[in-house]
């Protein structure tokens, strides 16, 4: 198994940034859902990381679920243009106010399937928390209420967001030079 350091162009995020703002989201969410049923649904795998520590952050009761959506192909970096969801919500989200929790919005395109699949089952309310906006490559609009970071156009890992499912155990958001990766075999 390669190291991460093999590849890593740079910390374009450190842990302390991600820390610092994670904490301020958790205040605005605390502050926004006072005194409301709220349950956060977290997009498996690489929004699990972004979940625990924002739930920490959130001083208002609340609820988790979880859902695992699939849009890419065989390789990497590239996407089938397909949605496809794996695995659904074990909640009755009906008169629910819904935060979906997501660690990466890129094109658009998974996440606004998974807001007209949310939206028929009737929630109170439906808004996104997204920690990394990839807003450069939009291809849907999409609406994001919570918003960690915009980044540019770059391909990224750790922190949740893995490369060939590696690596979503560092600390920090790190730019990944594809010239030095090297997929384990």
């Amino acid at each position: 198994m390669q190291d991460y350091k093999a590849f890593l162009s740079e910390i374009l995020i450190s842990e302390e940034k991600l820390q610092n703002r994670i904490a301020e989201l958790g205040a605005e969410i605390s502050r926004d859902y006072q005194g409301e049923k709220l349950l956060l649904i977290c997009i498996l795998k690489g929004g699990v990381t972004f979940l625990v520590d924002l739930m920490r952050r959130i001083t208002i009761p609340h609820a988790i679920d979880f859902m695992a959506i699939t849009s890419y192909g065989a390789g990497v970096r590239e996407t089938s243009g397909n949605v496809r969801l794996t695995m659904d919500l074990q909640t009755n989200i009906r008169d629910w106010n819904v935060l979906l929790v997501e660690d990466i919005i890129d094109s658009g395109n998974t996440i606004a399937s998974v807001l007209e699949l949310l939206q028929t089952r009737q929630p109170k309310s439906l808004n996104i928390c997204v920690l990394l906006d990839k807003a450069e490559r939009r291809e849907v609009v999409v609406p994001i209420h919570y918003r960690g970071f915009t980044i540019p156009n770059k391909f990224v890992f750790g922190y949740g967001l893995d490369m060939d499912e590696y690596y979503r155990n560092l600390p920090f958001v790190g730019v990944v030079d594809l010239e030095k990766y090297k997929p384990p075999a």
